[in-house]
């Protein structure tokens, strides 16, 4: 079958999605380069507490990166060198990364079909090293908490949410970012919630832990601008940076709901003889951070779309136990069947909140006429 490149879907457009805010958004720059304050200003306390109304609870500390907030995390949890710490081998690499940054190893488990860690699996890899847990809520999908938390409790593990792709999801009516001891969240520029460059930003739910001391740690340690308390880095959001994220914090739920409804167009007209579709139980709220499918025939379905003027994206075609850092890991094929299979199946669909239900028809028609000739 040949398709006609007549159509511009691309998978991620952030110029369309800027044009329909242009003028929000420069007013904001415009505010803030009047203010002259640009880095810890009033704009980052008041996004700090923005976040964690939104979240519901926890105190959070705005920073640089989803990476700066889950190595903070596991040094605040006083994980280091000769510690274990379980997490999933289909994410991005930033996960695992942040665990070897702090001297720790990172202890694999496969996934489930959700594309989540399994939580049937961890036990198993439980040993008197482990230290923590780092379920990933790929996709915009929460893991399931109840699970990991129940083997958290019973082997005294610190969970540290891997969130980033998650803010505003839920499982069982509880949000992303409130199970954990320690929550991660990323505001790249590709996040449902998104900064216009590197952002991200940590939420403390254990009282036993001190935000004010992690505040400090982004900030060179210093109390004030003279006054050193500790030794620290400076991973610290910016304030512009912060001014964005509350102003599209405000959308944010209106955002994900466009997303919810692009990715229930996808289930509902996508032939699911080739393919899977996500499936959502009654007690998820998925975010649709992706809408991934996954079919056989995933390099072939992909390189048609392009033909045609649709985008997709591939997500994690090398698992991280099979990238080159990992070998000294100890880690090979076969390891962890259902990540490697994922990582030949699995595509992520157009699913920005900018695109219409048109076009979102014409990218399921599309795939279903590539399909039939398969």
């Amino acid at each position: 079958m040949t398709i006609k490149p007549t159509l511009k879907l691309p998978y991620i457009d952030l110029a369309a999605s800027y044009l329909l805010e242009q003028q929000e958004i420069l007013d904001i720059c415009d505010q803030v380069f009047k203010s002259g304050r640009l880095v810890l200003g009033e704009a980052m306390w008041s996004l700090e507490a923005e976040l964690s109304s939104y979240i519901g609870g926890g105190q959070v500390v705005a920073l640089r990166s989803g990476t700066d907030a889950l190595i903070i995390a596991l040094k605040a949890a006083g994980i280091g060198p000769g510690d274990e710490v379980i997490t999933a081998p289909n994410s991005f690499i930033a996960t695992a990364g942040a665990i070897v940054a702090v001297g720790a190893f990172p202890r694999f488990v496969d996934a489930s079909d959700d594309m989540n860690i399994d939580p049937t699996l961890i036990e198993a890899q439980i040993s008197p090293k482990t230290k923590a847990i780092i379920p990933v809520h790929l996709t915009g999908r929460v893991a399931k908490m109840d699970q990991i938390y129940a083997i958290a409790n019973k082997h005294n593990l610190v969970i540290i949410e891997d969130a980033a792709q998650s803010i505003g999801a839920k499982y069982k009516e509880k949000k992303s970012g409130t199970f954990g001891s320690f929550s991660c969240f990323s505001a790249h520029p590709l996040k449902n919630l998104a900064a216009m460059g590197d952002a991200g930003f940590l939420v403390i739910n254990d009282d036993k832990f001190d935000a004010n001391e992690i505040r400090q740690y982004r900030n060179h340690g210093l109390i004030d601008r003279s006054t050193q308390e500790s030794w620290g880095i400076n991973c610290r959001l910016d304030v512009l940076q912060c001014s964005i994220l509350s102003h599209r914090l405000r959308s944010l739920d209106k955002a994900n709901l466009r997303r919810r409804q692009i990715a229930d167009i996808y289930t509902k007209t996508l032939n699911t003889e080739l393919i899977s579709t996500p499936k959502e139980s009654e007690h998820e709220f998925n975010v649709y951070h992706t809408y991934t499918i996954k079919t056989p025939f995933r390099d072939q379905l992909k390189q048609k779309l392009n033909e045609a003027g649709i985008g997709s994206a591939i997500h994690y075609p090398t698992p991280i136990h099979l990238q080159a850092p990992s070998k000294k890991l100890g880690y090979q094929e076969g390891d962890f069947p259902v990540t490697e299979k994922l990582a030949k199946e699995s595509l992520a669909l157009p699913v920005q909140p900018h695109l219409s239900d048109e076009d979102i028809l014409i990218i399921s028609s599309t795939i279903n006429k590539i399909l039939s000739d398969f």
